[in-house]
């Protein structure tokens, strides 16, 4: 498969096939009970796993995630391994990263309520490239703009109200950049069970 061809729905359910394997041999190794859950959906193929008991659960996801992260990792070489290409598979555990990009969401939202009352830019504490795309959508869904500055792992978010366009230049608006991290992306209906955390070898068109 070429680089830019879109797998097909029987080559994504064959990686959610190889990913789900791997993951049963992992919790084979580790005696944790859990459950496999697969799909496909929006393009990708997505990988759940729920545990039975919630300190399974706590290991799997570990602190801030990390755990969600490197599982990602490891099953997405898993699965390269096995079809001679690369994956960009979703995992998730128990729905943690959904309740991740809740709390996100909320957190996108108090910055912009704080830029439309200073109407100065505003800040937010580092972030990881999921994390900045998450709030870059926000922040553009509500009208303003916002820009990611500084070095991994210390690279963060601003946000700051648009510029008051002239009436004259109405008709030749040019489309607001919002830095977005050119990194994998799950849309909103794949994020209602899942969303992923970025390798970052797969973030060399990061937000700029």
């Amino acid at each position: 498969m070429a680089e830019h061809d879109e797998p097909t729905v029987e080559q994504l359910n064959d990686e959610a096939d190889i990913a789900a394997d791997y993951l049963e041999g992992l919790l084979d190794i580790v005696d944790y009970e859990g459950d496999i859950e697969m799909g496909v959906r929006n393009g990708r193929a997505v990988v759940q796993i729920v545990a039975d008991d919630n300190s399974d659960i706590k290991n799997l996801t570990g602190k801030n995630g990390d755990v969600v992260e490197a599982l990602q990792r490891l099953t997405r070489l898993a699965v390269q391994e096995k079809t001679g290409e690369r994956s960009h598979l979703i995992l998730d555990v128990d729905g943690y990263l959904k309740h991740k990009r809740e709390g996100l969401h909320k957190i996108a939202l108090d910055a912009v309520e704080e830029c439309r009352e200073n109407g100065g830019p505003v800040d937010l504490k580092p972030m990881n490239s999921f994390e900045r795309k998450i709030v870059h959508d926000v922040v553009r869904e509500e009208g303003l703009k916002s820009r990611s500055h500084g070095e991994e792992p210390h690279r963060y978010v601003t946000v700051y109200l648009k510029a008051k366009e002239k009436a004259s230049d109405f008709e030749d608006d040019e489309v607001e950049e919002n830095d977005i991290d050119n990194a994998d992306v799950v849309t909103d209906e794949a994020v209602d069970e899942t969303v992923e955390f970025e390798d970052d070898n797969e973030l060399d068109n990061d937000d700029e």
